[in-house]
């Protein structure tokens, strides 16, 4: 009887036995970034017990830590008035060691139009606050995908996006990552971007009041406490199976923290 084989896609060979560090751009310092860069250093820090030469963040966003961020972001009073990216990155420095990088500026093209040299990188993860942002993003990788001959290829997008209750992951290809030959699966060698997929719903799904919340009483009120801390780990599981396994079956899920279900997304 004939069966129908798995889709499955298989991880881009130069993550996975590198000469250096994986260069990541992780976009957004918030209230998913600041959760997500913890799990980073937990993934990076696996890797290197492992033989792997892990990876090199590089944090952006032009926000300032002010007091409505204090309790469902990762930072603390002290820290307020200080750059949120720049925090977060001197912390994790001074805890682990590493000698990672932040942007006191936004991910998006400079006043001539040109992309930042650093925004070249391999991964790209997205944890911005607004549609406009995630698709300014995808803009600009789809421009980066077309430069092929440099070190830092780009190759994937990690894309967090949440409501008060509700969020979901998406992983991307950026461009067409070669694919083995396979008798077991069917290879899938491009993941679409979410803003391409279900650009029209997010374009819907965008909160008419974009205001700057004045308290933590007010955040929790466009954001649950827990929605954050609930993606950001189950996001990077995602990447960390694309290191650990070479493959995978899923391309992100659907995340309903309020009854408490998640959805697969299949490749």
């Amino acid at each position: 009887m004939n069966t129908e084989k798995q889709r499955m896609h298989f991880t881009d060979k130069e993550l996975l036995s590198p000469t250096n560090p994986i260069t990541v751009n992780l976009i957004g310092a918030g209230g998913t970034g600041s959760k997500v860069l913890t799990c980073l250093w937990e993934l990076d820090h696996s890797l290197i017990a492992l033989g792997h030469p892990g990876l090199c963040i590089r944090l952006w966003d032009s926000d300032k830590i002010a007091d409505p961020n204090i309790g469902r972001q990762r930072f603390a009073e002290c820290e307020i008035g200080l750059y949120k990216s720049v925090a977060l990155i001197n912390r994790t420095n001074r805890w682990a060691g590493t000698n990672w990088k932040s942007e006191t500026k936004n991910f998006e093209k400079n006043s001539l139009g040109r992309i930042p040299t650093s925004a070249k990188a391999t991964i790209y993860i997205s944890c911005v606050d607004t549609v406009k942002a995630r698709f300014e993003t995808t803009e600009i990788l789809k421009e980066l995908s077309s430069y092929r001959n440099y070190g830092d290829r780009p190759a994937y997008l990690l894309d967090f996006g949440n409501g008060k209750f509700t969020g979901q992951v998406f992983l991307s290809t950026i461009g067409e990552i070669r694919q083995p030959q396979s008798e077991k699966y069917k290879t899938v060698a491009t993941l679409p971007f979410m803003t391409d997929e279900y650009g029209d719903l997010l374009q819907q799904s965008e909160m008419s009041d974009d205001t700057p919340s004045c308290s933590l009483a007010e955040a929790l009120e466009k954001q649950d406490l827990y929605i954050n801390s609930a993606l950001a780990p189950m996001g990077c599981s995602l990447l960390w199976g694309l290191f650990r396994n070479g493959m995978t079956p899923y391309r992100g899920f659907f995340l309903n923290l309020k009854d408490f279900r998640s959805e697969p997304i299949p490749v």
